[in-house]
């Protein structure tokens, strides 16, 4: 949780970005402008080396880095490599005056309220031509530029106008009518046989899923946006969509009940940001999402989703996949029926969780079911999705002829399982090999989120949420039989060593003790609370 004491002197972002001449609030600032009286309240440094001063030529954070000592000047100024300036290659990021415009609702969405008119005269009615040309006048261009010139194309007032008149006529061909692609053009999603990182809420951020593709893990997708929040401009949101270069094969998953809020959203994603796919989340068990309609919910609700499959698929230049479970209760399998009708509703891909929503991770995932699945699904790829912890384990899954295997906790209890699966062999891997692994997850937790205190303390919580799965794993040197299952709790143990041991603990004290190495001491009151526990931890 962020400790409220750090708000009390906070220093103006005017000085912190070096714009002291004009105060952005003016006189209604209520941050603090004296550097001198900051520096006497600031906590002291957290180590000489600044991750972003090193990695990009300049920390944007000035004086309220927690590093500082590495790029201050005698005098207080911040010092800049100018041989190394470059900007952050994070791509997706939200344009201020796209979010501006989403929040006072003046994006005008004339696809997807096209595409919508069309469904709701019935399922069987397929696009139009015109629908397979934009809408909006000069907000088109090559799927995924992420830019300030397709953003503020997005925001003219005056875009659309014409689109949106009564009158429909037929003039002279367009760059845009032969730019825009046909559904029968749309690219094809081709990742058979590759290794999918599962969208994980919390825990599948930014800096995990570098982790995990320096370990070989092929296709990436961020964590759950719920397309509401999107549709709001809210920064917090937006953020889950961000991608690293790094991220060759890259997606984003959505989730929502209704046909307009989904189609709307897909159709702002496919302006605005660069993304390879986009999936559906249909597998969601949580209440919070359920009792709105939305993740499992839609498998009960086959008419919405019919809508919604086919509204965002009409208006996405780029594959449309969905991800499922067997059903909602535990003895009453839905996706058999479900594939046929997916594939037939425009789907590229499917991902089958092995679990029904009732089970959540109580037994484990049915594989014969995904294997029965596949046959109702062909020709379409479906990969499946459950207890992957071991190379025998993703040789299994392949065999029940599964176009692929998608990792979920897995990869949270060893991030190395993509390399044993690739090299076909069990990795006994050390405990400073481990204790590395979270060092360069700091260090991008610290490009990602920020050096100063609110990054650090945010890069703590994340490593903290992982922490209490990496606890799970047991070295492959002391286990009586491999391969270790995911589902096993294996009793208290001693390690091979001190570090290997302090790993090994259930206990969150343990956990924040190994951050305290990573990131320094934790603020006074720190308490930490696990999204996946019962209970909080002081």
């Amino acid at each position: 949780m962020k400790p409220t004491h750090y708000d009390k002197n906070r220093l103006c972002p005017s000085l912190v970005q070096e714009s002291a001449a004009k105060c952005f609030f003016g006189d209604r600032c209520r941050f603090l402008h004296d550097v001198g009286r900051y520096l006497e309240t600031k906590p002291s440094d957290l180590g000489p080396r600044c991750v972003l001063f090193e990695t990009f030529g300049r920390c944007p954070y000035g004086v309220t880095c927690r590093f500082a000592g590495a790029h201050l000047g005698p005098e207080g100024q911040n010092l800049v490599r100018e041989e190394r300036v470059q900007a952050p290659p994070v791509r997706n990021g939200l344009d201020r005056a796209l979010q501006q415009q989403l929040r006072k609702r003046q994006v005008r969405f004339e696809r997807a309220e096209q595409a919508l008119r069309q469904l709701s005269r019935g399922p069987g009615t397929g696009p139009s031509p015109a629908a397979a040309t934009p809408e909006v006048s000069g907000t088109e261009g090559a799927p995924g530029q992420d830019g300030g010139d397709t953003q503020q194309a997005l925001l003219e007032p005056g875009a659309g106008a014409l689109a949106s008149s009564s009158v429909q006529t037929c003039g002279p061909l367009t760059d845009e009518d032969i730019v825009r692609l046909r559904p029968c053009e749309k690219r094809k999603l081709d990742i058979g046989g590759k290794l999918y990182l599962a969208p994980l809420t919390t825990c599948g951020n930014l800096p995990f899923r570098r982790i995990c593709k320096r370990f070989g893990a092929d296709v990436t997708c961020g964590e759950m946006a719920v397309c509401t929040n999107l549709l709001q401009g809210q920064t917090s949101e937006w953020a889950l969509l961000r991608r690293h270069p790094c991220e060759d094969v890259f997606g984003v998953q959505l989730e929502g009940a209704f046909p307009d809020t989904m189609t709307k959203c897909a159709e702002l994603l496919n302006r605005t940001i660069e993304v390879d796919f986009v999936d559906i989340n249909v597998g969601c068990p949580i209440d919070l999402v359920y009792k709105k309609g939305g993740g499992c919910a839609l498998m009960n609700r086959s008419a919405k989703f019919q809508q919604i499959v086919r509204g965002m698929n009409q208006v996405l230049d780029v594959p449309l996949t969905v991800k499922i479970r067997t059903g909602v209760q535990e003895r009453v399998n839905l996706a058999h029926r479900l594939l046929p009708e997916l594939r037939e509703w425009g789907a590229a891909l499917v991902t089958l969780h092995g679990r029904s929503r009732e089970q959540r991770y109580t037994k484990l995932a049915d594989w014969q079911y995904i294997e029965q699945c596949v046959t109702a699904a062909s020709p379409m790829p479906l990969f499946g999705n459950g207890d992957i912890l071991s190379y025998e384990d993703a040789n299994r899954a392949m065999q029940t002829g599964v176009a692929g295997v998608m990792i979920a906790r897995g990869a949270l209890l060893k991030p190395w399982l993509f390399t044993e699966i690739k090299e076909q062999r069990h990795w006994d891997i050390s405990s400073s090999e481990r204790l590395a692994i979270l060092q360069d997850f700091t260090r991008y937790g610290l490009e990602h989120w920020g050096s100063d205190t609110q990054g650090v303390e945010k890069t703590r919580r994340f490593l903290l949420e992982w922490l209490s799965f990496l606890c799970r794993y047991v070295p492959v040197g002391l286990l009586e039989r491999l391969p270790q299952r995911i589902n096993e709790r294996p009793p208290y143990y001693l390690g091979r060593d001190y570090l290997e041991t302090l790993m090994a603990s259930q206990k969150a004290a343990d956990w924040i003790r190994i951050s305290e190495m990573l990131l320094g001491p934790v603020p006074p009151n720190f308490v930490f609370l696990p999204k996946h526990k019962a209970n909080a931890y002081k």
